[in-house]
C-alpha cells in the first residue's frame, strides 16, 4: 500500500499558488499566481541548494552578494533598503557572517555614528564560489527554454515592470 500513495504523489501536481486559479480568474490574476508559483519555486531550489552546497541560506547570500557589488562596503541602513529587508535582519545575518570572519563592520568615515559593512578575503572567496555555483543553478532551470523564447520573457517581463513600478493610474 505505501508504494501506491508515494505514486500518487509523484502523478499529483505540485501544491502551489497557481493551485487557487480557477476559469473565471481575471487572465491578470492568473498570470500573477503563475509568476507567484514559479519565483516560489526558483527560490526553493536555490535555497535547498545554497544549503546542502554551502550550508548557508539565501539571506546570507543575498546579503554577501549586495557586499560584492559595492566595493567599499554599504551602511547596514542600505543593506536593509536593497535587502527590503528590516534593520533587525540585516544586523542578525551580519552578526554571524562577522563570526565567521566573512564580513567586517567598520566605523563609517564620514560619520562616526554610522557603520559600513564589507566583505573580507576570505567573503569574497566563498561569495565568488557560492555565485558561480549560483549561476550554473539557475541557467540548469531555464535550460528547456530557448533563447529566442526567454529573449521574448525577458523582455515581456520587462514590460510588465516597466508598468507595474511607473504605469498608468489613470
Amino acid at each position: 500500500m505505501p508504494r501506491d500513495r508515494n505514486a500518487a504523489k509523484l502523478a499529483a501536481p505540485p501544491v502551489d499558488a497557481e493551485t487557487r486559479i480557477r476559469d473565471d480568474h481575471h487572465l491578470s490574476v492568473r498570470l500573477w499566481l503563475r509568476l507567484l508559483s514559479l519565483t516560489k519555486h526558483i527560490e526553493g531550489v536555490v535555497r535547498q541548494q545554497l544549503q546542502s552546497n554551502f550550508q548557508t541560506t539565501l539571506p546570507r547570500f543575498d546579503l554577501m552578494a549586495q557586499l560584492e557589488r559595492a566595493r567599499h562596503g554599504l551602511k547596514m541602513s542600505e543593506l536593509s533598503q536593497r535587502m527590503m529587508v528590516t534593520g533587525g535582519n540585516v544586523t542578525g545575518i551580519t552578526d554571524g557572517l562577522e563570526k565567521e570572519g566573512l564580513v567586517v563592520r567598520e566605523v563609517d568615515a564620514g560619520d562616526r555614528r554610522v557603520y559600513r559593512v564589507r566583505l573580507t578575503p576570505e567573503g569574497q572567496r566563498q561569495f565568488r564560489r557560492m555565485a558561480a555555483d549560483h549561476e550554473q543553478w539557475v541557467i540548469a532551470l531555464f535550460d528547456g527554454m530557448s533563447e529566442r523564447a526567454k529573449e521574448q520573457l525577458v523582455g515581456l517581463l520587462g514590460e510588465l515592470k516597466q508598468h507595474v513600478t511607473h504605469g498608468s493610474r489613470e
